[in-house]
């Protein structure tokens, strides 16, 4: 059985606190996202318990999360990041174009990364993060520095909400809009 520190359940402990500040956000009716299920397709099936024990991925999956803030379409995907170098391998070639898709039809599209060593999140915007994912494309940088991010996107846990990311998308939205 896997453990919480394998590599297939990275990540698994933030988008939980991202899932209870979700639920905390529905219940005042301020917005709507859902986990988006990776899609896969199983190869062998525990005839006992029904547990799935070897499968594999249908197709690649687009982020972690999708819905509606007060009516505004938001997707999002959700990264952990143990030291201040954040290497880009971790997204993918189709989330970006997915993300810029969302984008172009009027949605706003970010990721939140957790950096786990100093216990704060941060809101990368879709738009820094193409021009990180442009440089590297171009031969600079394959990852980007905690130092290069906007330091107006930290924050923190706050009383009775876990991971804040609504304030984030305000502060985007307002930056959007001057």
């Amino acid at each position: 059985m896997a453990t919480w520190k394998s590599r297939g359940l990275r990540g698994s402990t933030f988008e939980e606190l991202i899932n209870t500040t979700n639920d905390v956000y529905d219940n005042n009716n301020l917005c709507l996202i859902q986990k988006v299920p990776t899609p896969i397709t199983p190869i062998r099936i525990d005839d006992k318990s029904r547990h799935i024990t070897l499968a594999y991925f249908d197709k690649k999956s687009t982020v972690d999360y999708i819905g509606a803030v007060q009516g505004i379409p938001v997707c999002f995907d959700a990264k952990e990041c143990h030291t201040d170098t954040f290497p880009l391998q971790n997204i993918h070639q189709h989330q970006i174009e997915f993300m810029e898709k969302y984008e172009r039809q009027q949605g706003i599209s970010f990721i939140l990364i957790h950096y786990t060593e100093r216990d704060c999140f941060y809101y990368l915007r879709y738009s820094e993060l193409k021009n990180f994912w442009d440089r590297a494309e171009t031969g600079g940088r394959k990852s980007f520095r905690l130092e290069e991010l906007s330091k107006d996107y930290f924050f923190h846990s706050k009383p009775g909400v876990l991971v804040p990311y609504l304030d984030m998308i305000q502060k985007d939205l307002t930056e959007r809009d001057a």
